[in-house]
Parts: C-alpha cells; structure tokens; sequence
C-alpha cells in the first residue's frame, strides 16, 4: 500500500506517548489521576441540558442541519455585541464549527497554497501546527519567551519571512503559557498585519476564563481587525459543551465564506438540538460563566498552593483553565518528568516539549479534577520524592 506524502508531516505525538505510559500503568492495577488533556468535567447549566434534552426527543430534529439555523446565527451576533462590544452580520461574518479544533484543523485548507509561510507561536497549541501543515503552509514560529511576558515580539519577525506570509495564528488568553496580552500588542498587530498583507486569525477559546480582576475581550474589537482576520471561539469550556464540539468562526466576510464553503463540502452541519443548546447557552442566564470562572480559579489557587508547600514554587497563571511550570531543579527533560511523575506517582502532565522547543522544560497542568482529586495527588507526589529526582 502506499499513501499521502502528506501524513509524512505528522509523526506520533507526545500526547500519544504519554497516553500510551498511562495505559500500561493503569494496566498495572495503578490509579492514574490524569491533569494533562484540557477535558472539562464541569457540566454545562441546567438551562442549557434541558434545552438539549428537550430538543433530542423531537423526532423533527433527526434531519441534517445542513446549515446553520438563522436564530443560532442572530444570537452569535447578539452575544459577541453584548460581550465584546462587536457588531457583526449574522448572514456574512458568522460560521459555525464543529468545536475550534475543527475549525482550525480545516481553514489553512481554505487560505493556503502549497508552500505559503504560516506564522505560529512557539509553544503553540498543536492544531495551530497541524492544520497548517494540513493546508501545505511553511511553518516559522513566533517565540513566546517568559521575560517577554510571553507576548509575540512582532519586531523580531525577520522582513523577509513577513512579507512572504500569507497567515498567522494567535491565541490569548494563551494555550499552554496562560498569558494575556495587552490591548497595545493587537493594535500592533493589525498594523503589521496590513503592512504584510497576512491573515490573522485569533483563537479566543479562554477570553471568560480569566482572574484576579483581569478582563478579556476581542481581537475584532480593534480599529481594522476585521479587515485582517477572523476569530474562533468555542463553547467548549465557557459553557461545558466540549462534547457538544460547537464554536464559530467570526470576523472578516472573505475569510468565513472560503471557510464556509469550505465546510459545506465536509460535513453536515451541527446537531439542531445541540444548536438549540447554543442558543439557549449564550443567550440564557450567564451567572453559570461566573461559576465556571470561579471553580476554575479555585483550583488554581489550589494547586499552586499545595504544590508549593511540596517546594514546587509555581507562578499563579492570569487566565485559561492550565497551569504552565518549570520543571523541578533535578530534572533536565520535561518528558523524562512526566514519565516519571506517571510511573512513580499516577498523576498524568503533559510535557511542555509537546508544544514545540521552547515548551522544553515546563510542564502544563489542566484544571480538570476536583480538589479532592488533586488533593489524592498531591498526596502522591510528597510520597514518591519523584520532585527531588
């Protein structure tokens, strides 16, 4: 058999490895207490369960959706008005998705040519990298470095990989660093975005899961962003509604009608009950974003706190529902670590060299376990020294 020169792009990820190590230890007889995938186990509101409920008991609703429901399109608009002071046109600037990481995984499919230079942040999430490699595109990486704040030095982008690129790809709040940036980095970024003829899309999955006072808006809430780029965000962790796998593509008309399009030669459309839920989630009764917001800082605080009682001194991330930290002292490889931290403790992390180079050395912890839980692993960790080596 031979196959697509394609899948020579993508070899087994450290997510497979670690998933594999866990495997093998939970076949031992160890319980493993997994904060490495960014699963969220906090339910969406009851609000938003009935209407799904309701909704899938309707023999009607059995039908392919085709497109996007025109009320589902209204209440994106409405919801990104009222949240993020953005106005949109439902008809021509708002597409659905079958969560971000589709959305992502397909658009480079849409705006690349084989060879075309992609932008990307280093560490990065690993759809950024993937769909792009999907659609052909030539990767340089953005370094996001911790005395920079993590923030895109856009200056050191070198002048000749800028003018030959043709999309870039940012996320703030970040995955897997937890950074925010300044208003001023994305007026400085649609600026070099025109300047460069790139476009940008924004990855705004984390803009509710932010703390300690801080506030997170839109990329397309700045002067010109909408002639540039388009924004992805997802109900996934707002509302709990990862499985759902709904988010929307929002911004520039080109950019979501080629994705669009795109799309109404790949799927169906989404699920008419899961649309209702939506709906019924960001237009209903938002105190649910608060809690989510709440339990997701206090499992922050947790964490950072009782780790370092154990001499793990982490820094208390701003946003997202992770925790990046260095490595321990006696540990050289993040990968080696965790593998570690796996076998002698069962407690799951993801290495940070799964993000890219310069994810070397850290390791991103998920929010994804009650306190009683972490509670258990903490435990374990004190227990197996695996923090002194």
């Amino acid at each position: 058999m031979e196959f697509s020169k394609r899948m020579d792009r993508f070899g087994e990820s450290v997510f497979t490895v670690m998933k594999n190590r866990r495997t093998a230890v939970e076949q031992r007889g160890m319980e493993v207490i997994d904060l490495s995938i960014g699963a969220p186990n906090i339910p969406p509101a009851p609000h938003i369960t009935k209407v799904l409920s309701e909704e899938a008991l309707k023999p009607e609703n059995y039908i392919y959706a085709i497109v996007d429901r025109p009320e589902l399109l209204e209440a994106v608009a409405q919801w990104y008005q009222r949240r993020y002071g953005v106005s949109l046109d439902p008809a021509t600037q708002i597409t659905s998705v079958l969560g971000s990481q589709e959305g992502l995984s397909h658009i480079g499919l849409s705006i690349l040519n084989e060879g075309d230079v992609v932008l990307l942040p280093e560490p990065c999430y690993p759809v950024f990298q993937d769909g792009a490699a999907l659609g052909g595109g030539e990767l340089h990486f953005m370094p996001l470095l911790e005395e920079n704040d993590y923030i895109i030095d856009l200056d050191a982008i070198p002048e000749d990989i800028a003018r030959r690129a043709k999309l870039m790809i940012v996320s703030y709040p970040n995955n897997p660093t937890c950074a925010l940036a300044p208003d001023s980095f994305y007026d400085d970024l649609v600026a070099f975005a025109k300047k460069y003829d790139i476009i940008v899309i924004h990855d705004n999955a984390y803009s509710e899961l932010v703390f300690d006072g801080n506030t997170c808006g839109s990329f397309l809430s700045h002067e010109g962003a909408m002639d540039v780029g388009v924004e992805f965000n997802s109900l996934s962790k707002t509302y709990g509604l990862a499985g759902a796998r709904v988010g929307f593509c929002v911004g520039n008309p080109q950019v979501v009608d080629k994705l669009r399009t795109l799309k109404s030669n790949l799927d169906f459309g989404i699920f008419l009950p899961i649309q209702k839920a939506a709906i019924a989630a960001i237009t209903g009764d938002q105190s649910c974003v608060e809690d989510v917001r709440n339990a997701y800082a206090a499992r922050r605080d947790y964490l950072v706190e009782e780790l370092g009682k154990l001499g793990w001194k982490i820094k208390k991330p701003a946003g997202t529902m992770f925790v990046w930290a260095k490595i321990p002292e006696a540990w050289q490889s993040s990968e080696e670590f965790c593998i570690a931290l796996l076998e002698r403790a069962g407690v799951s992390v993801t290495p940070g060299s799964a993000f890219g180079q310069l994810g070397e050395g850290y390791v991103r912890f998920a929010l994804v376990r009650t306190e009683e839980e972490m509670r258990r692993a903490f435990d374990r960790i004190a227990e197996s020294g695996v923090l002194e080596g």
